[in-house]
């Protein structure tokens, strides 16, 4: 019911930018506008891809004559973000696209941006301060999903590891919180262990590596993983684990681990540890497009139109059974609901969750490779209707 609800306040959001964010006059826009991407932490595959997503939607025809987009990068620190940000506004920004290191650092360099008249958006992870817009998912939801998910399939009882994400996010912060609470209404279940996996899949194999010098595979029963059940999955099989002995993970939408969720033998010709084993899992995606939807609501809101400071993106959640196989990648395909990726297009640690059906400007080679669609608009009323008639 949750999940509907946010989708709803999506759609609720949205439709006032029909018209807005798929039509809007040129004789209103002030051309092009200067719009910042502002980046911190990008050691790990997500943000890699949504920083690509971005800047396809940038470059699509629809929108590059309008938007000229620079790109900074922080890193995980805060005071950095801060002076970039301040620099941006210094520079003359109309909009700044931004995930933000920390929920609530940044507000003061937000309120003063808004002051100057710039419009703040930030994706993914949010900004607290009142003038901020946000994109994002449910990460409570998320968070919540995952562990009961984990809890009914151990159970009730089992040690379990956690490996989270980076420190100081709100998305961190909310995705383990509400994991946590699940896990401390089961008295049966143990938190033995628990590390910062930075969203990294060589992170997570590094802080793996760590917990099981001490707790080995067999000693653990189950998995919570912001990112990593694709790693974890692959140390256990060179560990000699059988594929259907590997522990059950809850994790995130890399298409590794969307793939070993498959049936064994579903893709011909996948081998090695990039294949299907019938691995016990739940995958969530907290989707790598919300930058690039953050960016046409910045150029709506510069166009003159209302937009909503809230949007909350559908959870996008698949178990083991529920897998549709994406052949080619096509807009077609991924409309009409695949969510796994041929390992032979895509490496294991990119993430499959691309499809929102209000950004048909970016997709497949969007998220693979920087490059827009065709173009298209988003069938709004249609998608609507649909999750309204849910």
């Amino acid at each position: 019911m949750k999940r509907i609800t946010c989708a709803v306040c999506l759609a609720t959001g949205l439709l006032a930018l029909a018209g807005a964010v798929f039509g809007p006059s040129p004789a209103q826009a002030k051309e092009p506008y200067k719009i910042y991407l502002s980046m911190s932490y990008i050691g790990n595959d997500w943000q890699a891809e949504a920083q690509r997503m971005v800047k396809a939607m940038a470059a699509h025809p629809d929108y590059k004559d309008r938007v000229d987009l620079e790109v900074q990068v922080s890193g995980a620190n805060a005071q950095k973000q801060i002076q970039q940000i301040n620099a941006m506004v210094q520079a003359g920004a109309d909009a700044i696209v931004v995930y933000p290191i920390s929920p609530t650092a940044l507000k003061q360099v937000v309120r003063h941006a808004c002051n100057r008249g710039v419009f703040i958006i930030a994706y993914d992870a949010e900004i607290t301060a009142d003038c901020a817009h946000n994109v994002t998912i449910d990460q409570t939801e998320a968070g919540r999903v995952t562990a009961e998910w984990l809890a009914e399939e151990l159970g009730g009882e089992g040690d379990v590891v956690l490996v989270t994400g980076v420190p100081g996010t709100s998305v961190d912060k909310k995705r383990t919180a509400a994991a946590k609470e699940v896990f401390d209404r089961h008295e049966g279940i143990n938190v033995i262990a628990e590390a910062p996996g930075m969203w990294s899949q060589a992170v997570a194999r590094e802080k793996l590596s760590q917990i099981t010098a001490t707790h080995h595979w067999d000693t653990i029963d189950g998995l919570w993983m912001q990112v990593g059940c694709y790693t974890a999955a692959k140390m256990q099989l060179e560990a000699g684990v059988a594929d259907a002995d590997v522990i059950p993970c809850a994790g995130e939408s890399a298409n590794g681990h969307r793939v070993q969720m498959l049936p064994k033998g579903a893709i011909e010709g996948a081998d090695g540890h990039y294949r299907p084993i019938g691995y016990r899992s739940i995958s969530y995606g907290s989707p790598p497009y919300s930058g690039a939807l953050a960016l046409k609501i910045a150029v709506a809101s510069l166009e003159g139109k209302t937009v909503p400071k809230q949007v909350t993106l559908p959870l996008p959640i698949a178990k083991t059974g529920e897998m549709e196989f994406c052949e080619e990648g096509t807009w077609e395909e991924m409309r009409n609901g695949c969510n796994v990726f041929d390992p032979s297009l895509v490496p294991p640690g990119w993430f499959a969750d691309i499809y929102g059906p209000w950004t048909p400007e970016v997709g497949f080679r969007a998220a693979l490779n920087g490059e827009p669609e065709d173009g298209g608009t988003a069938p709004f009323e249609e998608e609507f209707d649909q999750i309204k008639a849910e």
